[in-house]
């Protein structure tokens, strides 16, 4: 690559002049020497050997102007071109991480989104900036600060390392009255050097960026000519400070406090202690060697007075370990093996990359994410005091389980039905409307930021079970997390549900394959038989947002059958490559005779004709899910 010369740069960077001053046209100037780090400060936790930090992640420019700015810094217009494939997906954009470390590829999707944003929702405004710690997490702190003062950005609040959770970085926009925030992660996606990477923005609500603005960044994505970058030098993240550039100030933040001052304020710490300080209970949280390894000992240990050996791959690593951050019963296989091991611990509880889904076990017990969030709204008013007055409505995704359903009219709260995705439930929360919502991707929140929520979802079970057991004297038999859920069971009926994951297929046989269950709605009716089951209707999901107006159309198809039962399709947008198919398998049962049956046995009828019905074989060739949740 043709590097621009010190001499040629030093003129650049000197240039006062409101007009355009041109380079010669044989000394190319790298975006990458102006915002790739000059000296990489270690990072105590996540440095993986070998690691080059060299690589371009900015095109080449022939020409660039340099501006003087109110701000007091230099900024330095430097031109680009258009990339394809930058559309944001249902939680921003992810892709292989070679591809962001790519020419421009970083920096055009960040100036596009500035492109999209109306000046005064950052102009002079705050900045939130963290990320779950995986591999190029550093480099892109450093591009996304400099191009954030080159837009007029006041203060950017960053997350110590570059980290902090996805619900964290919600939390400190709402507490902080941000205008917003970056998250830089690609969630339960693997990471390091062969992996993905990936970001978003968080509006200042905290939630994720609705589809209108997501729409006019890819559209800006395809028109871009332009970055703007700040000639700043690189901040140490490394230390908790301010750093000021003229009028532009970087503050380098604990990722934790005022998450953790959060969590205070929801839950009563005093009651979760007792708990997980008996001597007859056990508790395990597996941090996937991901992003709540930096909130695990602060919350769990230091807190709640958790041993620290309940604390396992509690330390962020790059490339998570060499694992997949996914707290399911596939990926976070070694926490499964424990609980359902010879005397195994009575509490298990994993969360993924970036801290916002979260897997929940008992002693040889799994709950499912539906029933998980049933069971926390049922149980909320009487164990965690944010909700002591109630809940003012509760919400869960299309595929989710109807679990929700049952307790909602129980409690007669009101009830939503989104499509997948969280920046759905935000505008439902910012309207009084919902409280307590979840997903079955092994999402759970509430309105007390706008992100799902790993930890927050722990502490709720973890104040389920505190609250049954308070008055139980040591060795009497504690209530476990099984007997909560079988007690929900026989209240409300239990709701079996699986999930059939295909990673990776080819997209053309995924779209072929949804286009052949399109076909199949058309010609349906209500009556119509399949196998031992009637149809009620079928239909390919649209919500309207009843705050908004706004509608998402084809979100999942859906067969709905008298009995309750339901299967699903969908192609999931969370992956980097190819495509991921989807099947969503459900049937309710109120005889509790039946409940403690294996929900592969009482769903297989379902399983075997959602096969069937799909043709999945013949158009993705793929015998077997990658997982079953």
């Amino acid at each position: 690559m043709a590097v621009l010369s010190s001499l040629s740069l030093s003129l650049v960077i000197s240039q006062t002049s409101l007009t355009t001053t041109t380079t010669n046209s044989s000394s190319l100037l790298s975006l990458s020497s102006l915002l790739l780090p000059k000296s990489r400060f270690p990072l105590r936790s996540f440095s993986i050997s070998g690691r080059s930090s060299s690589s371009p992640v900015v095109a080449m420019a022939s020409s660039t102007s340099t501006v003087p700015d109110s701000q007091g810094i230099k900024i330095t217009s430097v031109p680009t071109k258009p990339i394809e494939g930058q559309k944001t997906g249902t939680s921003g954009l992810r892709k292989k991480v070679k591809l962001f470390m790519e020419d421009n590829y970083l920096g055009n999707w960040v100036q596009a989104l500035f492109n999209s944003l109306p000046p005064e929702d950052f102009k002079n405004g705050v900045l939130v900036l963290g990320g779950d710690g995986r591999y190029f997490n550093h480099e892109a702190s450093q591009i996304i600060i400099k191009i954030a003062a080159g837009n007029g950005v006041g203060k950017i609040l960053v997350g110590r390392d570059g980290i902090m959770s996805t619900p964290a970085v919600s939390a400190v926009i709402r507490k902080r009255k941000a205008n917003g925030g970056f998250i830089m992660s690609a969630s339960h996606n693997p990471g390091g050097p062969e992996y993905d990477w990936g970001i978003k923005f968080n509006y200042s609500s905290g939630q994720p960026a609705p589809e209108s603005i997501t729409d006019k960044i890819y559209g800006n994505t395809l028109s871009i000519s332009e970055i703007k970058v700040a000639d700043i030098p690189d901040v140490d993240l490394s230390r908790v400070g301010v750093t000021e550039y003229g009028n532009f100030v970087i503050e380098v933040i604990d990722p934790v406090s005022d998450y953790l001052e959060l969590m205070e304020s929801v839950f009563d710490f005093g009651l979760i202690k007792s708990l997980l300080s008996r001597s007859d209970f056990r508790f395990k949280f597996d941090a996937m060697h991901a992003v709540t390894g930096a909130y695990a000992k602060p919350i769990f240990v230091d807190s709640l007075g958790a041993s620290p050996d309940s604390i396992t791959n509690g330390v962020p690593l790059e490339d998570f370990g060499h694992g997949h951050p996914d707290p399911n019963l596939t990926y976070a296989k070694d926490l499964v093996d424990i609980m359902y091991g010879e005397g195994g611990p009575d509490f298990g509880a994993a969360s993924d990359g970036d801290g916002d889904r979260n897997m929940i076990l008992g002693k040889g017990f799994f709950i499912t994410p539906s029933d998980s969030v049933a069971i926390i709204a049922a149980n909320a008013q009487a164990a965690i005091p944010y909700f002591k007055n109630g809940s003012k409505g509760l919400a869960r995704s299309m595929p989710t389980s109807c679990a929700l359903d049952r307790v909602a009219e129980k409690l007669k709260l009101l009830f939503f039905e989104v499509p997948t995705g969280w920046k759905f439930f935000g505008n439902l929360m910012d309207d009084e409307k919902l409280s307590i919502c979840g997903e079955e991707s092994f999402g759970t929140g509430s309105d007390h930021i706008r992100e799902k929520d790993g930890i927050w979802a722990v502490l709720a079970w973890l104040s389920i079970i505190a609250y049954r057991n308070k008055d139980k004297r040591s060795g009497e038999k504690l209530v476990s997390v099984g007997d909560v859920a079988k007690e929900h069971w026989a209240v409300y009926g239990r709701n079996f549900f699986s999930r059939y994951d295909y990673e990776e297929c080819e997209s053309e046989g995924a779209n072929k394959m949804v286009g052949h269950l399109r076909d199949i709605l058309s010609k349906s009716n209500s009556g119509d038989k399949y196998g031992d089951y009637v149809l009620q209707f079928a239909d390919d999901f649209t919500y309207t947002d009843p705050v908004d107006g706004s509608v998402a159309a084809k979100q999942g198809v859906r067969f709905v059958f008298t009995d309750g039962s339901r299967i699903i399709f969908r192609l999931s947008g969370t992956g980097s490559a190819g495509a991921t198919v989807r099947i969503y398998i459900e049937q309710f049962e109120p005889d509790v005779s039946k409940h403690d049956l294996d929900a592969q046995i009482a769903l297989k009828p379902l399983i075997d004709l959602a096969l069937s019905v799909s043709k999945l074989k013949e158009f993705t060739g793929r015998e077997k899910p990658t997982v079953i949740t």
